[in-house]
């Protein structure tokens, strides 16, 4: 073991569960688990056995880890009880885990609002519950909760808190800034405070984002001595989330030059372990995501791309390759050729930097995105633009017309309704194809319409399913907001391959602008498949 050691935490699948909106099934929790386990990291908390349904289903079947520690979490036993006589904290501990976790009251204010109990007997407690999990021969870790609030109103009641905890057994005693609101100056001095005051006891740290400082503050208690840390996939965690176990592990590793349990190549596993959990939690990813996101590593303005194009490292502070991200030159209107020429090798479209059709390109992409086009984020419809410029893509199909009406009236039951039914028109080489649909609203049923027309002339478009849709109304040219104003429709799809892509249509009219989107990322797909 050397100083520059740093063991993982991950709380995804217990504080993590904290979130708004998260709720983990038993399949989830399981798919997480060996995620976390297979990139390397120390200890996987799972949940709190007996405080739900779900987590005592995952606990009876906690996966077997290669490499990280399964643990439990729980409370310290109740007031006015000894350890075995406290239900909760005996389901805890009888968890068949490597270690316990337990989190016990280090402000002195919480000790007696919130729990009611005697400043003395609080210490009690914590010393008997690690003790009893040391009993059962797992190891013991103490989160001291809210610790930084307690240090900053009663210091010499925090340090207790801390004694006890190692008086109870603890191998790690890790210091939480629970309501997210501590700066990383006062964690680094806080820290070093303890260090001093028990310079044998191994520390963590533990904090939250409700400042927007949960990386800081934890990269702050890293350099003041704390070797263990707790953070979550993505941040996920109540409020406004917990550190960022995936920012995390490379600015320990590859910025501060810390050794953790995940190997170097693994490192390249972060991204998809990201999108991995937004899956599960089904949610669109972080494209601003630090390391990790789709924009992370995305060069937009001209002088950018150019010098990046010549060394990188002009405008990236890490190789993308190293996190499992990838450099992306954006065409939009503040676009250079340089950017062109890398979206083309992206694309895999080979042309001459001299061709004179690279300058009308960029005219039009300009034009367009004046009028509302966002060609930076809908690469579909600009590959297409790139292809048809070229000669490259042929003409699969055109839209002759549609028609949507909307019928607001009263059902047999008396309920007000509102029906939308649309029709359309494709042409497949000659041959027309009409159909018809209803929907819940007009662009669902002409989404629903012109997909039924195309897949009966292109059955393979049946695995085409539509992921996210976003509408946004933009003033037109002259500033008014009120009779000029446009829409800007783009659509991401996805495939039964798990590819995705997204298309952009733009128009006075809403329902037009999503047909057109809609046409692109058809389009596209055919275009891909053949």
């Amino acid at each position: 073991m050397t100083d520059k050691r740093i063991w993982l935490f991950d709380t995804t699948l217990r504080d993590g569960c904290q979130a708004r909106g998260i709720d983990f099934s038993v399949a989830d929790k399981i798919a997480i688990a060996k995620a976390l386990d297979a990139m390397g990291v120390d200890y996987v908390e799972g949940g709190w056995p007996g405080a739900n349904p779900t987590d005592d289903a995952f606990f009876a079947q906690f996966p077997p880890m290669e490499h990280a520690r399964s643990v439990a979490f729980g409370m310290t036993r109740r007031g006015g009880r000894s350890s075995a006589n406290d239900p909760g904290l005996v389901a805890v501990i009888n968890a068949e885990t490597d270690a316990t976790c337990l989190v016990g009251k280090t402000w002195d204010f919480h000790v007696t609002k919130a729990l009611g109990v005697d400043l003395d007997e609080n210490l009690q407690m914590i010393t008997d519950s690690l003790k009893a999990a040391a009993a059962k021969s797992r190891e013991p870790i103490f989160d001291c909760e809210h610790f930084f609030d307690g240090y900053k109103n009663n210091c010499e009641y925090a340090l207790a808190s801390v004694a006890a905890a190692r008086d109870g057994g603890a191998e790690w005693i890790v210091l939480c800034d629970t309501n997210g609101g501590t700066m990383p100056q006062e964690v680094h001095d806080a820290i070093s405070a303890v260090r001093k005051n028990f310079p044998k006891i191994r520390l963590g740290i533990h904090t939250h984002n409700d400042a927007g400082l949960a990386v800081a503050n934890t990269l702050a208690a890293v350099e003041a001595g704390a070797r263990h840390v707790q953070a979550t996939i993505n941040g996920i965690g109540e409020r406004c989330g917990n550190a960022n176990m995936i920012t995390l592990i490379p600015n320990l590793m590859l910025k501060l030059g810390y050794e953790t349990a995940v190997p170097s190549k693994n490192l390249a596993q972060l991204k998809s372990l990201s999108r991995m959990l937004d899956g599960r939690i089904n949610r669109l990813s972080n494209a601003h995501a630090p390391y990790v996101g789709d924009a992370a590593f995305a060069h937009k303005g001209g002088l950018h791309a150019s010098a990046a194009q010549k060394d990188p490292r002009t405008y990236e502070h890490i190789a993308p390759d190293l996190v499992g991200n990838t450099r992306q030159y954006v065409v939009s209107d503040q676009s250079g050729k340089a950017n062109f020429i890398a979206r083309f090798e992206h694309f895999g479209i080979e042309i001459d930097p001299k061709d004179k059709r690279i300058d009308a390109l960029i005219a039009k992409v300009k034009e367009l995105e004046f009028k509302g086009y966002a060609y930076d984020v809908a690469e579909a419809s600009l590959e297409l633009m790139v292809a048809r410029a070229l000669g490259s893509v042929a003409d699969y199909f055109s839209i002759d017309r549609f028609r949507v009406i909307d019928e607001r009236r009263f059902n047999a039951k008396g309920d007000l309704i509102v029906e939308s039914e649309a029709t359309a028109s494709v042409i497949v080489e000659g041959q027309i194809y009409h159909e018809a649909a209803v929907g819940n609203g007009p662009v669902h049923a002409i989404d629903c319409a012109v997909r039924k027309a195309l897949m009966r002339a292109y059955p393979m478009l049946s695995g085409v399913s539509l992921a996210d849709y976003k509408v946004r109304i933009l003033s037109g040219e002259q500033g008014d907001g009120g009779t000029d104003a446009v829409t800007r429709v783009l659509i991401e799809c996805h495939d039964e391959s798990g590819t995705s892509w997204t298309s952009v249509g733009v128009s006075t009219n809403i329902i037009d602008a999503s047909v057109m989107a809609l046409t692109d990322a058809m389009a596209w797909k055919l275009y891909k498949t053949a």
